[in-house]
């Protein structure tokens, strides 16, 4: 969950939202005169709870202070609007042995999604719709950015990475919607998503979390994988079940 790292009360409230990751962030939500006291108050708060920072830009004099500052005191830095692996190396030499979430929001980014991914340097990706949305000139949608979401998780996964998790949905009172978003995102291959707002944590967690149901059919496929002894299967109902199946249900058991 993202915080702006100007702002004092919600740097505070933040850590009771029941997120799994509290991002504070210093780059698009803080305006550019408010930069340096963001940077004073997040380093304030990171040296007494766990917590990520979402920086500026790589390779500029924002993000060199950012780096500089929180280096020794974050557990990870999201870097915004990656373009480059090049970009990954600048912020990794300034902030050796922490891990970077590098944000892909561009038709750039999306084009070197595989360079940007299999630099060492690089531990996962993240997905900014918003901004990806803008600079293709669209109103973004499930289908119209299906190209460029496929596309990290892909190239995540080829990597050995872990899937990326998808980008903040922007209507905070829209339920609905934010559990559609989610849904779509997880079917496509994403591990979870980014909030903005307390209230939209809960819903994110939910979808994200196996259900009672996909729990009991993991354990099914694997009772009757076992009891095959390894051999090509089938459960009671007449559903096949072979090595890929046993290690989908594996990977579902792996997330509860």
């Amino acid at each position: 969950m993202f915080a702006p790292g100007h702002n004092e009360k919600l740097l505070m409230k933040v850590f009771d939202a029941g997120a799994d990751v509290l991002l504070l962030d210093l780059e698009d939500a803080v305006p550019s005169e408010f930069k340096s006291r963001a940077r004073s108050l997040v380093v304030e708060v990171a040296a007494t709870r766990p917590c990520w920072v979402r920086v500026n830009k790589a390779m500029t004099d924002e993000c060199a202070r950012d780096l500089e500052a929180l280096a020794e005191l974050v557990g990870g830095l999201r870097l915004p609007k990656v373009e480059s692996a090049s970009e990954v190396m600048w912020a990794a030499e300034r902030a050796p042995h922490v891990p970077l979430d590098c944000t892909i929001e561009s038709a750039r980014g999306v084009a070197a999604i595989h360079e940007i991914v299999r630099s060492d340097a690089c531990s996962s990706i993240s997905y900014g719709g918003l901004d990806l949305a803008a600079d293709l000139g669209i109103a973004g949608g499930d289908l119209e950015t299906l190209y460029a979401r496929s596309s990290l998780v892909v190239a995540a996964r080829a990597a050995d990475k872990p899937p990326p998790s998808d980008g903040v949905h922007a209507l905070i009172d829209d339920d609905a919607g934010l559990r559609s978003e989610a849904e779509a995102a997880r079917r496509l291959g994403f591990f979870g998503k980014s909030a903005i707002h307390p209230r939209q944590v809960a819903i994110i967690n939910d979808v994200f979390k196996p259900t009672a149901e996909e729990l009991a059919w993991a354990n099914r496929v694997l009772a009757a994988f076992a009891a095959s002894g390894g051999a090509a299967t089938r459960l009671a109902g007449g559903e096949f079940v072979d090595l890929p199946v046993a290690e989908r249900a594996r990977r579902l058991l792996r997330t509860n």
